[in-house]
């Protein structure tokens, strides 16, 4: 198995993977398989954000593909993102997903981002907890609220979510000027 940089020639494999995933499950939340055409759109625009974007290929084929995305678009968020993981149903089980979400934490941990945030779509969704649990994900405490993904004022503040720690060392230690241009 190799992960690398997602392409436009991985779109119809990657667009295959979510529609099973999006009618067999409820980790993506949305109603209805979405086409080729928007899936381009959308690996374009997380890619034109500066985010990554991976797939795994495994027997010379595509077997699951990973993302992460802006958490929540306030600034105060700017150091936060979520990941995406999906593996193609044959592949599970494989260790996969986990080498995905393993390369999506060193790319995000490289751009600087301090928060993961993992939104799972059931608690029935059981390998993708474990998955993010090896990966040092931890369910979020009393209420669902989390730590340390929004940063106002220069101090942490909680939001409700699952996430992992510090990806790297605090992004405000130095001489706080963090935008989302400049992580």
């Amino acid at each position: 198995m190799h992960v690398r940089p997602a392409t436009a020639a991985d779109i119809p494999a990657i667009t295959h993977i979510y529609a099973h995933a999006v009618t067999h499950g409820t980790a993506s939340f949305e109603l209805a398989p979405s086409r080729e055409a928007e899936m381009a759109a959308r690996m374009r625009a997380l890619r034109d954000g500066g985010l990554p974007y991976v797939v795994a290929e495994a027997d010379g084929a595509v077997a699951g593909y990973a993302y992460a995305s802006f958490y929540r678009a306030r600034p105060a968020y700017r150091f936060a993102i979520e990941d995406s993981v999906y593996v193609a149903p044959a592949m599970q089980r494989r260790g996969i997903g986990k080498a995905l979400l393993e390369k999506l934490i060193a790319d995000c941990s490289a751009l600087g981002y301090r928060q993961m945030i993992a939104v799972i779509g059931d608690s029935e969704q059981a390998a993708s907890i474990a998955v993010h649990e090896a990966c040092g994900f931890a369910p979020g405490r009393e209420g669902g609220q989390s730590s340390n993904h929004g940063v106002a004022c220069v101090y942490w503040v909680p939001a409700g979510a699952c996430h992992r720690a510090a990806l790297r060392a605090d992004p405000l230690a130095g001489d706080g000027s963090g935008t989302w241009g400049n992580r």
